[in-house]
């Protein structure tokens, strides 16, 4: 039995990885790449077997936003000549939702830029999401940025399953990224979210000039505040944000990270996200043996993979799509 197999079945007992153990799986030769791998599917399937989760992100407000983060096409500081709008209306959201519904998405993820909502979008988004709960078995997933209480109450009294929040690098790395909020900030509204009974979804992005050590920062941070859910992000950098050019990744280096995030976080859905199509390349079918959770459609300012390739990818690998159960006639499996 190899060592990685040997320490995934000492994690399923309760182990919590050391960060030298962590750095070694980081830096592991290449050659060692399909051990690692194995080690975590055995993780990942003692928790869910190979069952996927698929999800999708309506972009429902673009660009706009006064915050300063340096990989975001939508911030203040970026240059790229995205799609700038307002909130859309709440008919655009549900047909968000029906689109989901016909690709057989179990979370819909409705996503706005900002530092944080108005309580005229939290009325918009509350009153869609009503609506979609009436006509559709899909889990909600918002991701609105910086919340008031008040705010988080009335998204779980609309509905809301899990709000999305990304710590998205570690703390020693925080003020490179952005400084106008703090990593602090972050943390204090996953705490709040947790705090009304929603969700906690929480992840990161990876090759925005972070160390190894970051990294496992990153991975040890997300199971400190218990995310349910980690999207793991691989930077895209997009022309005209202070990221353009950044390109310090290779597909194998991806799998170690989605390995380690397993290892350190073993029970929790961790996602396949934004920028696997750049970066993982023609080795992302290897990212669904440590992560159990994929995006299908675009992201927010880019262009995702085809959902029919995706879905193919899926029954490639002999996995099944993880369908929420049906409590009426609404869902038909495919």
């Amino acid at each position: 039995m190899s060592y990685w197999k040997q320490l995934a079945y000492a994690v399923l007992e309760g182990y919590e990885l050391t960060d030298d153990e962590s750095l070694k799986l980081l830096t592991s030769p290449d050659e060692e790449l399909l051990e690692v791998l194995n080690g975590a599917y055995v993780i990942r399937h003692h928790y869910y077997g190979n069952k996927v989760k698929l999800n999708m992100i309506m972009n429902t407000k673009s660009g706009l936003c006064p915050e300063n983060c340096g990989y975001c096409s939508q911030s203040s500081i970026s240059k790229a000549p995205i799609e700038k709008y307002s909130m859309l209306d709440k008919d655009e959201i549900l047909k968000g939702a029906k689109r989901a519904h016909e690709l057989n998405v179990g979370t819909y993820c409705i996503v706005a830029s900002g530092r944080g909502p108005s309580n005229k979008e939290i009325d918009k988004v509350a009153s869609a999401v009503k609506e979609i709960k009436d006509q559709y078995n899909l889990k909600i997933c918002a991701c609105l940025g910086i919340l008031q209480p008040d705010q988080a109450a009335r998204l779980k009294e609309a509905g809301v399953d899990r709000y999305n929040h990304n710590l998205n690098t570690s703390e020693n790395h925080h003020e490179f990224i952005t400084t106008s909020h703090t990593y602090q900030d972050r943390v204090d509204t996953v705490e709040l979210i947790k705090q009304q009974g929603i969700s906690p979804c929480s992840g990161v992005i990876i090759g925005m000039k972070e160390t190894m050590q970051d990294v496992i920062s990153m991975a040890k941070s997300l199971k400190a505040i218990d995310a349910d859910s980690i999207p793991v992000n691989f930077l895209h950098a997009i022309d005209g944000t202070p990221l353009e050019g950044t390109n310090e990744l290779n597909p194998r280096y991806c799998l170690k990270v989605l390995s380690l995030m397993r290892y350190i976080n073993p029970s929790k859905e961790i996602r396949v996200s934004g920028g696997r199509e750049v970066n993982l390349r023609s080795l992302q079918p290897l990212g669904l043996y440590p992560a159990n959770s994929v995006f299908v459609g675009d992201y927010l300012t880019t262009e995702g993979q085809e959902s029919s390739a995706d879905h193919q990818m899926l029954i490639d690998l002999g996995f099944e799509i993880d369908y929420i159960k049906p409590e009426n006639d609404l869902i038909v499996n495919k």
